[in-house]
């Protein structure tokens, strides 16, 4: 028998769903690279319910107490009182989410003697020390891809939320308010607009493609340049620093993993770097970004407005700036957990934990550390001596 923990967000206030919006869950045949969707050999839930919260419990539940093992689901995630570390001595798998994640710990990590395996329902491990699993020998698997087109989709509505003006409108509707000059004042067209994003992997080269419709300047910059018929597609214009890009910008968007190198990419002296007038979204880490030198930029005037659903710490204090500050389009971390790709990535999970029970290998692609060191998507987006994680405080890396 094993124990798995699965750390899970909140319920719904109002309590769990009862009844949906739509009756289907339309999905992708494959990924934009030919990678096909998770292949569990079951699922034991129905597509498009809620998964990601607590008693959703990523549909798993069925499947593993039929095979004997023990799951405790759970919210309870930080202070050494919570419910995670409670159960941690003897637990052999952990699940969480980037929305709510679990922070695995070097010390977390050397309090689970039984720990076998660290597993991410969705993408982006840094939550967890990666170093500390690799000398301990806990396989770090992820289910990559599954929510990737998610968050692309989250940065064009953010974009378009921010240029337009949205929220500001929506909110005077909502007052009983009819204003029209109030609203558009601050409401621009994208077209024609110069867009850039740091980073092209798999999010921020769907956001080019998704852009490529409005007629807008498309621009990247990337440590690993596109392939020169990408660039010709999509009459890219590649930027080799963030300065040259933020020169000619009107909107960036940040779809970079979170590293040394790139913590605080944004702060008070990069922010000069910026046109007046810009607008940046944030969907990658919240640590990309000075909380407070953003916040003085945009009071200023000096950026028009800021847009994402990262935080730093997660989650956000109520009474964290960012909640606060004007000309914003902020959510809490939704981005990637749609109810569309929560069907996606409990499918990688289940597909993920019947490998791992059955002994077979689990699909490269999805492997961060297995054997003691770093292995598939790990190996190429990590380097040893700098795969560390799991603490709010030392958050580093993100994958996908």
């Amino acid at each position: 028998m094993a124990k798995v923990v699965c750390v899970l967000y909140d319920d719904p206030i109002g309590g769990y769903p009862k009844t949906y919006a739509r009756d289907d869950v339309p999905q992708p045949k494959v990924y934009p690279d030919g990678q096909t969707l998770p292949t569990p050999k079951a699922i034991d839930f129905k597509p498009g319910a809620l998964l990601g919260s607590v008693s959703g419990e990523l549909g798993l539940r069925k499947y593993l107490e039929a095979n004997g093992h023990q799951l405790v689901v759970t919210s309870s995630k930080d202070g050494a009182d919570s419910v995670l570390d409670r159960e941690l001595p003897d637990a052999e798998i952990v699940i969480s989410q980037p929305f709510w994640p679990a922070y695995m710990t070097a010390e977390r990590i050397a309090k689970a003697k039984k720990l076998k395996m660290i597993v991410t329902a969705g993408i982006g491990s840094d939550h967890t020390d990666l170093e500390a699993a690799i000398k301990n020998n806990v396989t770090v698997a992820e289910v990559t891809y599954c929510n990737s087109n998610a968050v692309a989709e989250h940065v064009m509505m953010s974009i378009l939320a921010l240029v337009r003006n949205f929220v500001p409108s929506h909110d005077i509707i909502v007052n009983g308010g009819w204003n029209i000059a109030d609203a558009v004042s601050r409401s621009y067209d994208l077209e024609a607009m110069q867009v850039g994003t740091v980073a092209a992997g798999r999010i921020g080269l769907r956001v080019l493609r998704l852009l490529k419709p409005f007629d807008v300047g498309l621009h990247y910059m990337d440590r690993h340049r596109l392939p020169e018929a990408v660039e010709k597609e999509l009459n890219l214009t590649y930027h080799s620093n963030l300065e040259s890009l933020a020169k000619v910008c009107d909107v960036v968007t940040l779809n970079c993993p979170l590293h040394p190198e790139t913590e605080h990419m944004i702060n008070e002296d990069t922010l000069k770097f910026f046109k007046r007038g810009t607008y940046i979204v944030n969907t990658a880490r919240g640590k990309l970004v000075d909380r407070d030198a953003l916040v003085r930029a945009v009071e200023s005037g000096h950026i028009a407005g800021y847009a994402g659903d990262v935080w730093f710490p997660q989650p956000a204090p109520k009474d964290h700036p960012w909640r606060t500050m004007p000309h914003h389009a902020m959510t809490p971390h939704i981005s990637g957990t749609s109810l569309s790709a929560q069907t996606r990535y409990a499918a990688g999970v289940r597909e993920i934990l019947e490998c791992y029970f059955e002994g077979r290998p689990i699909r490269n692609e999805y492997l961060v550390v297995q054997g003691g060191k770093l292995a598939g998507v790990g190996a190429h987006s990590y380097s040893e001596g700098n795969a560390t994680g799991g603490s709010e405080e030392a958050a580093k890396f993100k994958v996908g």
